[in-house]
């Protein structure tokens, strides 16, 4: 009797909770093929979900919680953006015939959206049938048994820059991609994500190393919206991305945004210490902190508690180490 008296109000203390959050929640059976599970931080369970969901809620809120119901909706909010899994779609609406001297050929843009609403920040590359081939070759070496029944565009003798070949491989490159994609080991690999952010990130860290750094910080930018859906489960991945931006800001005289930027590149090195842009981060944004006004004695704080416990190195500059990135 006491055991389903138990029960019962744990389960009118989630239906209240669900009440005050107006959420509602999906079965991950839908789309399982297709979306992994570890790209959601809070897995739903597909054995007892009831029972799961129950155990996870008075784990994290007893019903004696002293919390208001204005903070109740603000924890089920942030767990639900937690949980928000990103989708991207590929779309190739129009195609470029390009001529060099002696080569000639065809130049496919391919559009990156989110979906599930309307995205603003969507992304815009171009690649040509020798990437997509490249990109394949490369695949198969890691993925071949994945690969195993995935058609891919063949070459063709005559042809190739005729509207119906064209056409065709436009067809059959977006469902490529979207086939690749669907694949959670494939679409977390590096040599995807490379395909679709490399060529971008090379030009934009030439331009850095030219000095030209208006230019580089208008393909970084382009290319970061990107880099962070693609990542979503390595957020220390695109740390050099962002310092590569706080460099550019920094030298264009843009303190504030190259503080802003550093924040969110500190926020992922908060459990990463060793990493090698943290030193140099933390000592350009004591710096930036210093010439804004800011609070700069706790990230002083930061660089000498690291200190007392490595042994001292050489740390490059946060510059220096942004202009070596991406060196062939």
């Amino acid at each position: 009797m006491d055991q389903d008296l138990h029960c019962t109000a744990e389960k009118e203390l989630l239906e209240a909770v669900s009440r005050i959050t107006t959420s509602s929640t999906t079965s991950p059976s839908d789309e399982e093929e297709n979306q992994p599970k570890a790209e959601i931080s809070c897995q739903v369970r597909k054995e007892n979900p009831e029972k799961d969901d129950m155990q996870d809620s008075s784990a994290t809120l007893s019903p004696n919680s002293s919390m208001t119901t204005k903070e109740l909706q603000e924890y089920w909010r942030n767990e639900k953006r937690q949980c928000k899994q990103i989708k991207l779609l590929f779309e190739i609406p129009s195609t470029r015939i390009v001529e060099h001297h002696l080569s000639k050929y065809v130049m496919y843009k391919i559009i990156i959206l989110q979906t599930g609403s309307f995205d603003s920040n969507k992304s815009v590359i171009e690649r040509r049938y020798s990437d997509f081939e490249k990109l394949h070759r490369n695949l198969q070496e890691e993925f071949s048994e994945e690969l195993e029944d995935v058609t891919f565009p063949k070459k063709t003798l005559t042809g190739n820059f005729t509207e119906e070949i064209i056409n065709e491989r436009k067809l059959a490159f977006k469902d490529y991609l979207r086939l690749l994609y669907s694949m959670k080991y494939i679409r977390r690999s590096k040599k995807f994500i490379d395909f679709l952010t490399r060529p971008e990130l090379q030009e934009a860290y030439g331009c850095l190393r030219g000095g030209q750094y208006t230019k580089a910080l208008e393909i970084l930018l382009e290319v970061i919206g990107l880099q962070e859906r693609l990542t979503r489960g390595n957020p220390v991945s695109i740390v050099p991305t962002l310092c590569a931006i706080v460099v550019c800001h920094k030298d264009l005289e843009n303190p504030a945004s190259a503080f802003e930027y550093g924040e969110r590149a500190l926020s992922r090195l908060r459990v990463h210490t060793s990493h090698r842009y943290y030193i140099p981060l933390l000592e350009t944004m004591i710096t930036l902190a210093y010439e804004l006004g800011k609070d700069f004695l706790s990230l002083q704080e930061k660089l000498e508690e690291w200190k007392t416990k490595k042994d001292p190195i050489r740390v490059f500059t946060l510059k220096e180490l942004a202009v070596r990135e991406y060196v062939q």
